[in-house]
């Protein structure tokens, strides 16, 4: 927001207000995470910061809850869990959502409107209501506390940011070219990967990475339909911190912030040459 060189006071007092609102918004939401870091480089298991931390002393600042996630059993299952659980999440999610965001773009689909609602609902209803429901159901049908039931339940979370971020990616897409597609002989099948995917692959990637961390930090859907052989990386940080105060739970939570830092930031660089793509940016 630039200021015009002929602003009145009132614009030029609004003009810095909103700066300052601003950085106190910022500061409010990254405070925690400042506080998190240099807290996981504590030589001491503490969870406070130590005279020799305040004072910069080097022997005051250790790797050792680092080495501590690295090499404990216990935290490498449950990073093993997570990395088997996450990927295939994400790739239900981003499979079920495009086709899902691609058909209800269609002018002619009844009620999409209300389908669009109910398929975006994970989004909305509060998570430990889906939990209890995701529990029932499963219990009924026999996948409660299995790899499988815990999946589908990270892709059924995962699905309503694939569909938001591909419907948005498909608003600015030129029907025309799937009707050319289709005179040049071309099949539906063909059409979309040939001719959609391409142009609608930067929201597709990035639902996808939002469906990943989704299902990479979640801990109470998992809670309830997973069993001991499931423990995720966010249940053991869960565990820790109610029946073990570790200190290595800040090492973990600073890699899982690094990691959501750099999807972030390639979900930002796909948006905008999603932009560029389709002429809504000059650069």
């Amino acid at each position: 927001m630039e200021l015009h060189p002929y602003a009145s006071l009132g614009e030029k007092i609004w003009h810095y207000a909103f700066y300052v609102i601003c950085g106190l918004i910022f500061f409010f939401l990254i405070a925690p995470i400042l506080t998190i870091i240099p807290l996981s480089f504590n030589a001491e298991n503490f969870f406070t910061f130590t005279p020799g931390m305040l004072a910069f002393e080097a022997d005051a600042y250790s790797l050792r809850h680092y080495q501590d996630f690295f090499t404990n059993s216990s935290w490498q299952q449950a990073l093993a869990n997570s990395v088997k659980i996450a990927p295939m999440a994400t790739l239900l999610s981003v499979a079920f959502g495009t086709l899902a965001a691609v058909g209800l773009s269609q002018p002619h689909v009844p009620a999409r409107r209300a389908i669009m609602a109910i398929l975006i609902s994970p989004m909305i209803v509060p998570l430990i209501i889906s939990a209890a429901g995701m529990y029932f159901f499963y219990s009924r049908i026999g996948l409660q506390g299995t790899y499988l039931g815990v999946v589908l339940a990270h892709a059924a979370l995962g699905i309503p940011f694939v569909i938001i971020t591909v419907t948005a990616t498909l608003v600015g897409f030129d029907t025309s070219l799937t009707r050319a597609s289709a005179n040049l002989g071309a099949g539906p099948v063909r059409t979309f990967f040939k001719v959609q995917m391409p142009l609608i692959l930067p929201g597709v990637v990035s639902g996808g990475l939002f469906a990943f961390i989704t299902s990479f930090d979640e801990v109470v859907v998992v809670l309830f339909v997973g069993s001991a052989g499931q423990k995720t990386l966010p249940w053991q940080m869960f565990i820790g911190l109610r029946e073990q105060i570790s200190p290595t739970i800040l090492a973990v939570a600073t890699i899982l912030v690094t990691i959501s830092i750099l999807l972030l930031t390639t979900v930002e660089l796909l948006r905008r040459r999603s932009e560029r793509l389709r002429g809504m940016s000059p650069s």
